[in-house]
């Protein structure tokens, strides 16, 4: 399954970049053709960091020795063998699949089929233009996920900002399951004046002017308008700690160049808002079994519903089995 990584704007061209994601130490560069690639942090030859050295001819050296490794892990050059030498065959960096689309970097895990692009939201139409915050949360993360697709918080976290107005009273929510890996939410709160609270299927969608949408197992919309959307991925770096990267897209004067600066100018509210989820958050401990969900938490429980069958992701963030187990390495070559 493909899950949401980096922004494509971190990866530039000169340089490799390091990171930790899905509990492992990652290196990801670009080659000649602009193509993303990412290895383990982790020469197979000494364990040197491979993210310490430098993009060689669209190839990523190892800093300790020059050896030089291709997108696949495969060794293309060990210079002090000579260039009348053989590479040795076993000496293969490991290699993880990469996709670029929408600005967003994503890497493989656990099983599925790898020539399928990412999912990703379908509705932007012309929204191209957008601004980007991201930052690290001491989360899990579920907690991460989860937090937005909380509708019952907002009035409470968020009560000056996009809460405000007293509307406590949550009806159903209505969910809308698209397929086993997505599904949409329709918020509906109202000030509480001692009317029966909705059922979801009492709930006409149509009449509601936003959603919320997810797609497992990391990526969320906030439909606000036809012309403004909020995106959002949640990469897991290990079994406690995520970063959150939230974008604003929008299409207010029609001009790509005015709209980026509207965006940009609108973008610290939305950090804003973000912050009063953390302070919440981070008070969370990571281990989300133990909660005791009420109805209005359904959206929660379908989405751990598919986080606690994913076998794959769960051992790679709880370290439970070692890297090449659980990446079907053999898979790749």
């Amino acid at each position: 399954m493909w899950i949401a990584t980096l922004s494509s704007s971190e990866v530039g061209r000169d340089r490799p970049l390091g990171v930790k994601r899905l509990n492992m130490n990652l290196v990801f560069w670009r080659d000649k053709s602009g193509k993303v690639n990412a290895l383990l942090d982790d020469c197979p030859h000494r364990h040197a960091k491979l993210s310490l050295g430098k993009v060689v001819d669209g190839n990523i050296q190892c800093p300790y020795h020059g050896f030089e490794f291709d997108g696949s892990g495969r060794t293309v050059k060990i210079p002090a063998l000579g260039k009348a030498s053989e590479v040795p065959k076993y000496l293969r960096a490991f290699s993880i699949p990469t996709y670029e689309t929408y600005d967003i970097i994503w890497i493989w895990y656990g099983n599925g089929d790898l020539s399928k692009p990412p999912r990703f939201f379908d509705d932007l139409d012309e929204l191209s233009t957008y601004s980007e915050y991201s930052e690290v949360w001491s989360v899990s993360l579920p907690r991460a996920v989860e937090n937005q697709l909380d509708v019952f918080h907002l009035p409470f976290v968020h009560y000056n900002t996009i809460g405000r107005g007293g509307k406590t009273l949550v009806h159903g929510p209505l969910v809308r399951l698209i397929d086993e890996h997505s599904f949409i939410i329709y918020p509906f709160n109202e000030v509480d004046r001692g009317q029966r609270l909705l059922r979801s299927n009492q709930i006409d969608a149509s009449k509601l002017k936003n959603y919320l949408w997810f797609i497992y197992p990391n990526i969320w919309e906030n439909y606000i308008s036809r012309n403004m959307r909020i995106i959002a991925f949640f990469a897991p770096i290990d079994s406690g700690s995520t970063k959150i990267y939230i974008r604003l897209y929008m299409k207010a004067a029609g001009i790509r160049t005015i709209d980026k600066v509207i965006t940009k100018l609108l973008m610290p509210l939305n950090v804003y808002v973000l912050h009063q989820d953390r302070r919440v958050v981070l008070t969370q401990p990571n281990d989300i079994k133990h909660d005791k969900l009420i109805h209005a938490d359904y959206p929660i429980a379908l989405y751990r519903r598919m986080y606690l069958r994913d076998k794959e992701l769960n051992k790679l963030l709880n370290n439970a089995t070692t890297v090449t187990q659980s990446l079907n390495m053999k898979k790749w070559f």
